[in-house]
């Protein structure tokens, strides 16, 4: 298997913007991509999503981070050359690569087509792999790497729609598909309404489900109801609301990322409900445990998809016309972008468009 760390004689240069150390500025910066292996392919980015984990990486707020890093991990282009063993892919095809770039491909996990869950799975960008080479993500001008950790993206999904499917899109379909909550009929919910949230909603309705929007803030609720087609609306901190709502759910897909209150939300669930966390609190969170024992509730967490499942998300979005809302930013807006996303100010995820502004002399 190639990987990004072996050693070539002619790496390809390459080009993108970096965070240079903890401040998360991202500024021009010039590195190589190794030469395209066997069973690799490289392609030109064109779009890249921007997300919040971006942000927590260029500032290292995880403890994890490699400079000089190069953020983005919603690729999205066009196939320039694949190495002689490649089977899936040819020049000219519309790939992309998402959260993962490598795996031990020989876990349990890596068999069951979870490399998302592999002991020593490598993200696409500000880690290492395991010769310690440092990834680089998609904030640059290409991108190569093995086969197996690249996406086709039907014909009918604009490029750059596909990069942020790739992240948020396989985050929330995922737990949806494995824990059966994505039957016809049933009813949703979905706390936050942020680059995750407005995911959730689409796919929940694709599968047929009764969505309910659980927010803090009131005025999103016209956005919830009649932009994004969710069928009702909570405010979590108004008790006549909640208590309202009390076991009406099947499920519940909480994208929130901050402390906040679990008892309420598992109120909501009916019996055998199931909460499912996707936003990383750090801080530790209040477990009311009775609660879930009394209806034999489940509160569990998921983390992206495997490879197979993103390919199988990708084609269903194609087929139901599921795509996120979009802000298409150059690349020099990319620090102003981020600015904005603390503030929340992006409805709802900013994609970099690479091809037609990163330049070498940017």
């Amino acid at each position: 298997m190639a990987t990004e760390g072996k050693v070539v004689e002619h790496p390809k240069k390459a080009f993108g913007w970096a965070a240079r150390d903890p401040s998360g500025v991202l500024s021009p910066f010039n590195f190589s991509r190794r030469e395209t292996g066997e069973k690799d392919v490289a392609f030109k980015v064109l779009y890249c999503g921007i997300c919040h984990s971006d942000l927590h990486m260029a500032k290292n707020e995880w403890g994890t981070s490699f400079y000089p890093l190069v953020p983005g991990h919603e690729l999205a282009g066009i196939v320039t050359e694949v190495g002689s063993k490649v089977e899936k892919f040819k020049v000219g095809d519309k790939v992309g690569v998402g959260y993962l770039i490598d795996s031990c491909r020989s876990c349990q996990d890596c068999n069951d087509n979870l490399e998302n869950y592999c002991p020593k799975f490598v993200v696409t960008c500000g880690a290492k792999y395991r010769d310690g080479t440092v990834t680089y993500g998609g904030y640059s001008d290409s991108m190569v790497a093995d086969e197996h950790f690249v996406i086709r993206i039907p014909d009918n999904i604009p490029l750059e729609f596909a990069g942020p499917l790739l992240c948020a899109g396989v985050t929330v379909y995922s737990p949806l598909r494995f824990f059966g909550l994505d039957k016809p009929g049933l009813h949703i919910g979905v706390v936050g309404l942020g680059g995750l949230g407005h995911m959730a909603v689409k796919f929940a309705k694709a599968f047929g489900a009764n969505v309910t929007v659980i927010s803090t803030s009131p005025n999103k609720e016209k956005e919830a109801i009649e932009h994004l087609g969710a069928d009702s609306f909570l405010i979590s901190s108004d008790p006549k609301q909640i208590q309202g709502a009390i076991g009406t759910l099947d499920g519940i897909i909480d994208t929130v990322s901050a402390v906040h209150p679990l008892l309420p939300m598992i109120g909501l669930l009916k019996s055998h409900g199931k909460l499912i966390m996707l936003g990383v609190i750090v801080q530790p969170l209040q477990l009311p445990e009775y609660t879930l024992i009394q209806g034999r509730k489940i509160l569990a967490g998921s983390q992206v998809g495997g490879l197979k499942e993103t390919q199988e998300m990708i084609n269903f979005a194609a087929e139901h016309n599921v795509k996120p809302d979009i802000e298409v930013v150059p690349i020099d807006y990319v620090n102003t972008a981020m600015q904005r996303l603390v503030k929340g100010d992006v409805k709802y995820r900013f994609v970099i468009d690479i091809g037609n502004t990163l330049k070498p002399s940017s």
